[in-house]
Order: structure tokens, then sequence, then C-alpha cells
């Protein structure tokens, strides 16, 4: 599938991330991912906190009772999805956070 799959077969995220980088482009830089295993999504992802996640969120008007939740790394990393359909695409958020050390254990 993706091996016949050309620059014109990404048009549709390329053309969501020109109109973020428009809109948008006062808020935190993302992560961005264009795949042509999934040539209709964008996925934006947030590594260093989960306040540019929900910055983001609230921006494009993602409810947040939408958003999944998960730990990953033995319980150290939160990590928050979100997706909405936006302008044609599958708009993915992602976002990474620390969770604190419990009191009273080594870092």
């Amino acid at each position: 599938m993706s091996q016949d799959l050309t620059l014109d077969g990404l048009a549709v995220p390329l053309r969501v991330l020109r109109l973020l980088a428009t809109d948008f482009g006062h808020l935190p830089a993302p992560d961005v991912d264009v795949s042509t295993v999934f040539p209709d999504r964008l996925r934006l992802r947030f590594h260093e906190d989960l306040a540019d996640f929900e910055t983001w969120r609230d921006a494009l008007g993602i409810a947040p009772d939408t958003v999944a939740y998960r730990e990953q790394g033995g319980g150290r990393t939160r990590v928050l999805e979100a997706s909405i359909d936006y302008e044609g695409a599958v708009l993915e958020l992602t976002g990474y956070g620390d969770l604190p050390a419990p009191a009273g254990t080594a870092a």
C-alpha cells in the first residue's frame, strides 16, 4: 500500500499542518509525525510537559472528557491521548509527563 503512495498522497495531513502553523503558530511546538502507513493522520506529540498538550487540546476545542489517560514506564510516565477529525485528517495529540516519585523513594 504505502509503496505506491506519492507525496501527493500525504496532501491532507500536510495541508492540516500548514493550517495549524498559520492558525496556532503561537502555541508550543510539538513533535510532528506524518506517515505513509496512515496517510490520513497527523500526529502531534508533546514530550516536555502535559501543559503543552492541554494548551493544544483547549485551542482545538477537544473536550476534556474525551482525553484518554494511561501510564507507561512502570508507572513513571503519564500519557494523555486525544484525537479529532480536523479539516479532513485525523489529528492525534499525545502528551507525556513524568509522574513524581512517591514520597520517601529515590528518584
